[in-house]
């Protein structure tokens, strides 16, 4: 057999050199290493009969090799009847699986509910959400603990939503029976919630209860016993002095209803009331007086009076005796004492008449019928002048009197204001 495996070309530089002549230069030498700048041999192309050979020496080997058929049957392992096809490595395909398994007959298999219509809203139990913002322990948001409605088949259908009823109010719902009382005047609307609770009120014959609305038309009748608890609450004239606040206590300064003790009463009261601890508890002071103010103070238990006295349409009349000093040149204008009787306002709201004259030629009289926060020294710096003391003398028809301050004493039976 012949093969051109040893046959030795020379290269093709040698050869283009012995032609032209020419003597090729000598290789440097590197550390006793010679280098050849020749190109490398290729190795020759094998002969195609040579590859025949190899191809006829292989086909005979495979068919050497004994066939399934041919080989020994190991009596361990049981023999497959049909040779199976290489697979891809992810088993065998769809169809052979189908085939290993019977299928049930049709009449045997169980009827599958038809497929909800993707438009169908879904009854299913809506996923729990998740809480936002970090977790303390550590392991992420965790669902809601909130329960979520029982789910419903997919073939069961949905119920249709019915609307909830309209609520409407009756026409004639009225107003709160305490506003009625109070707007009679039979009582505050404290003490008509009081009476109403403890079943001393009626409203056309029938009991009350407490929150009821009743129309402008009705008849209410209140039980006698109402009115003795009420002629039980006490109504106190004290004498403030300056220095003590009209209400609730402000800035440091004490209220007066402080001064109500045993031992700053009149010694000459003319009321023969005996005094008890509970006539000094929930008084509140019916119209005010500033802390650099003196003067009769009404403080009561009492909610009509109340509202006898500072309610938006009270006409009782207060009256006050004010020292004053003229800031400007001379004397006060007649024209000005004429504005500070009719014709001043405050904050954009015009005063109601007032009567105001000369007590004396440094003291001022007015008589008004409102009581605006600090309005009467307000209604002098208006015109020029200064108040440099200022009383409160009569509500109403009561007086202060002789009444010393920092003392006081019982409203009589007899005095109304």
């Amino acid at each position: 057999m012949r093969s051109d495996r040893n046959i030795q070309r020379p290269p093709r530089r040698a050869a283009a050199q012995r032609d032209t002549g020419t003597t090729p230069a000598p290789a440097p030498t590197h550390a006793g290493v010679r280098v050849s700048y020749a190109e490398s041999q290729r190795p020759p192309a094998r002969d195609h009969r040579d590859h025949q050979d190899l191809r006829g020496g292989e086909r005979q080997r495979q068919e050497e090799r004994p066939t399934r058929q041919d080989r020994p049957v190991r009596p361990d392992r049981p023999e497959r009847g049909v040779s199976r096809e290489a697979r891809p490595w992810d088993g065998p395909a769809p169809a052979e699986r189908r085939d290993r398994r019977t299928a049930p007959a049709a009449e045997g298999r169980p009827g599958r509910p038809p497929r909800p219509d993707r438009n169908t809203p879904s009854h299913a139990p809506a996923r729990p959400r998740r809480e936002a913002g970090p977790d303390p322990s550590g392991r992420g948001p965790q669902p809601s603990s909130a329960p979520t409605p029982a789910a419903r088949p997919s073939w069961e259908a949905p119920r249709p939503a019915v609307p909830a009823p309209a609520r409407v109010a009756p026409a004639d719902a009225g107003v709160r029976l305490s506003k009625v009382m109070t707007e009679r005047g039979l009582a505050s609307r404290r003490e008509a919630d009081e009476w109403i609770d403890a079943g001393w009120v009626k409203v056309n014959g029938q009991m009350a209860t407490l929150g009821q609305r009743v129309t402008p038309d009705v008849v209410i009748e209140v039980d006698p016993a109402a009115r003795q608890q009420q002629a039980r609450r006490v109504t106190v004239l004290l004498h403030k002095p300056i220095g003590y606040v009209s209400g609730q206590a402000e800035d440091g300064y004490e209220p007066a209803s402080v001064l109500v003790t045993p031992g700053n009463r009149w010694a000459e009261d003319p009321s023969r009331k005996e005094f008890h601890p509970g006539h000094a508890r929930g008084l509140a002071p019916a119209g005010r007086l500033d802390i650099d103010s003196t003067g009769l103070l009404v403080l009561t238990q009492d909610g009509r009076i109340a509202k006898h006295l500072i309610g938006d349409d009270s006409e009782v009349e207060k009256e006050y005796l004010v020292r004053v000093q003229y800031t400007r040149p001379g004397q006060l204008p007649e024209e000005d004492l004429k504005r500070l009787n009719h014709g001043l306002e405050l904050d954009g709201v015009k005063l109601r008449p007032a009567k105001v004259s000369w007590a004396n030629e440094d003291q001022l009289r007015f008589v008004l019928r409102e009581g605006r926060k600090r309005q009467i020294r307000r209604m002098c710096e208006l015109v020029g002048l200064k108040v440099v003391g200022l009383k409160r003398v009569r509500i109403g028809s009561v007086v202060l009197g002789k009444l010393p301050p920092g003392q006081w004493r019982y409203l009589r039976d007899d005095e109304r204001f």
